[in-house]
């Protein structure tokens, strides 16, 4: 009678764990589903910390972040360097600011399969990724998230939400190297000048590759 009353514990309790782990699955789900479909604009400062497989810091940058959905965004380097990482909805321009040299590719495919997607791509950025679970870290709620092309260059990507808002972002990549990302100063949904996506590159400047028209892009 023991026997069974344990054993009747231990499959309720197992049951239970697993109910809740669901639960807090179902979670994670609704905080990506939120930040996609819900947060139009979000502007804030950055830290970013690159880690090798050893465990080991080996570079840390810093800047501000400025995202427009569904498909424009500025990620601007200030720390130790100065880059720009514009998105203007056609094209991704990147200017190296210390070479005089940009770097620009369609949107479309310079995006695909990667972090940005998520951060400033269009509400269907999900599709290109599988749900790997949700974890909660003291006030973080960690939800994975993996790429479903194995050639994209991540194993996975997790998204730290506190109170609901998204500050910490973890990047996974092949090469067994970590970015983290702090954010700080986050104000969601409120208006952002449309000059700060354009790019126009300045005299002198070398650019690499030919940006798409409209009559081109292919959306």
């Amino acid at each position: 009678m023991i026997r069974k009353f344990i054993l009747l514990f231990v499959i309720a309790c197992s049951a239970a764990n697993v109910a809740a782990q669901s639960s807090v699955d179902e979670m994670g789900e609704m905080l990506v589903h939120h930040f996609l479909t819900d947060v139009t604009t979000m502007q804030g400062s950055f830290e970013q910390s690159l880690i090798d497989a050893d465990g080991t810091v080996v570079e840390v940058t810093s800047g501000t972040l400025e995202i427009e959905r569904p498909v424009r965004f500025r990620w601007s380097y200030s720390e130790p360097y100065e880059q720009w990482l514009i998105a203007d909805g056609l094209n991704v321009w990147s200017y190296d600011l210390d070479l005089q040299q940009v770097t620009v590719k369609p949107q479309r495919d310079a995006l695909a399969n990667t972090p940005a997607l998520l951060l400033g791509g269009a509400k269907d950025a999900l599709a290109q990724f599988n749900f790997g679970g949700t974890t909660v870290d003291e006030v973080t709620t960690w939800v994975r998230l993996e790429p479903k092309d194995e050639n994209s260059g991540f194993n996975r990507i997790e998204l730290g939400f506190i109170d609901g808002k998204l500050m910490r972002m973890m990047f996974f990549d092949n090469l067994q190297q970590t970015t983290l990302i702090a954010l700080h100063d986050v104000t969601i949904n409120e208006p952002i000048d449309a000059e700060r996506f354009e790019f126009s590159a300045p005299d002198g400047v070398d650019v690499v590759g030919v940006p798409i028209t409209t009559e081109a892009a292919d959306f």
